[in-house]
């Protein structure tokens, strides 16, 4: 008979997700040491956070808040797209996944998106994570076959511009998590593909104050996002698994030299809405909670009491909120340099890195390449790169008409 042991369930995703975090991550029903010892959230299908994008992964995976969005801000915040320059877009990323230990997996982004008014954008997208060749065995450990895990999440989006500055997103997804299909849990139950539904909502605001002539001035916006609202994922057994459900907020502040040069600085927030694991004793030969929450609680009080189920107390909830920081240089619309660094609480998983990337503009087609690199060597994270390819369309008569009414408005 296959057999397959059910931390597989957890464990092929948490390693995939690359984080040094997951593989020291303590368990439930193990003793948490809240001295400086590591206790991290954990969800199944941790791909739904990956970033995307090389533009986004070259700012230290921050994007809430970036200017001249294109078709990435449906996973970004989709309400940034009504601002987009273009009647329609494009996007389709690529990233080899922990290629420095392993060769066969990778994850891939294709998102597009229309304008079907001037306030008004629907768009589409899919993310694609393959964790490559798996090899099952039976109970005397004979191989007994192969099999190409997969996950996927099909996402379509409206957004809407409520006021000249103001505009809000809401996106639906479909996600399926295909680790095994056809093997079975060491008890002999059959693994299934796990999928389920979910949403995102998000919020943007932006203004500017450019001089006309000189082309000088600022500009500044404000994000958030909270995304993966949905119910639990099941495989087969009677254990169901939290999807990453996560809040992100962030800034962007522009600088514009002249008309050629401009600066954009940017700070994405992000806090993962699971359950903290709580820390568990023996008392009279049965394990109980003596710090912490029960993490199998209703899914509204799981997701919403995250910011205070944390063992050690509101220290340890602010240690549960990653940072991301990035500096950008665009010349004439066209051609970009950036860099950014992601910072993480060693007591929630230590992962921290520097990034770097450069991008262009020509046209209705643009390029982004993206390179990660660790703050510590043996990190599974090194060596990742992403390349992204952008398809603008446009419709000259739309977008003149839409630049007139804008300026209308604005007057």
């Amino acid at each position: 008979m296959k057999r397959i042991f059910s931390c597989f369930l957890l464990g092929a995703g948490f390693v995939a997700s690359g984080t040094v975090a997951t593989a020291q991550a303590t368990q439930p029903g193990s003793l948490t040491n809240l001295n400086g010892g590591i206790n991290v959230p954990n969800s199944a299908v941790p791909f739904l956070n990956f970033t995307p994008d090389a533009r986004s992964g070259a700012l230290g995976d921050a994007g809430v808040a970036l200017d001249n969005p294109d078709a990435n801000a449906i996973f970004w915040n989709p309400a940034k797209l009504v601002d987009a320059k273009s009647d329609a877009g494009a996007t389709v990323s690529y990233t080899p996944w922990l290629r420095g230990i392993i060769n066969d997996m990778y994850y891939g982004y294709f998102s597009g998106y229309k304008k079907v008014a001037k306030d008004q954008v629907i768009g589409l997208s899919l993310l694609y994570f393959d964790l490559g060749s798996i090899d099952f065995t039976n109970a005397q450990g004979i191989s007994t076959g192969t099999f190409n895990s997969r996950e996927f999440a099909f996402t379509a989006n409206y957004s809407r511009r409520l006021s000249r500055t103001f505009s809000m997103g809401v996106n639906l997804k479909y996600l399926n998590s295909n680790l095994g299909a056809g093997a079975s849990f060491s008890n002999g139950t059959p693994l299934q593909a796990g999928s389920t539904a979910a949403a995102d909502i998000s919020a943007y605001y932006a203004n500017s104050s450019i001089d006309a002539a000189s082309g000088r001035g600022i500009s500044w916006a404000y994000g958030l996002m909270i995304s993966n609202i949905g119910g639990k994922v099941n495989y087969g057994s009677t254990d169901q698994y939290y999807i990453p459900t996560n809040l992100r907020l962030g800034g962007r502040f522009s600088y514009h030299a002249d008309t050629y040069s401009k600066f954009n600085f940017i700070v994405d927030f992000n806090k993962l809405m699971v359950p903290t694991p709580p820390t568990y004793a023996l008392v009279n030969g049965s394990r109980v909670i003596v710090a912490g929450q029960n993490p199998n609680r209703p899914y509204l009080s799981a997701v919403f009491g995250s910011f205070a189920d944390a063992p050690g107390g509101f220290s340890e909830e602010l240690k549960e909120i990653t940072g991301s920081i990035g500096a950008e240089y665009w010349y004439n619309d066209q051609f970009a340099a950036r860099v950014g660094f992601f910072g993480e609480s060693v007591q929630k998983g230590g992962r921290q890195y520097a990034t770097a990337g450069i991008g262009a503009r020509l046209s209705n087609l643009g390029l982004d390449f993206s390179y990660l690199i660790p703050t510590r060597q043996g990190s599974p994270l090194a060596n990742t790169l992403r390349l992204s390819l952008i398809f603008n369309f446009n419709k000259g008569d739309r977008v003149a008409e839409d630049a007139d009414e804008t300026a209308d408005d604005a007057r």
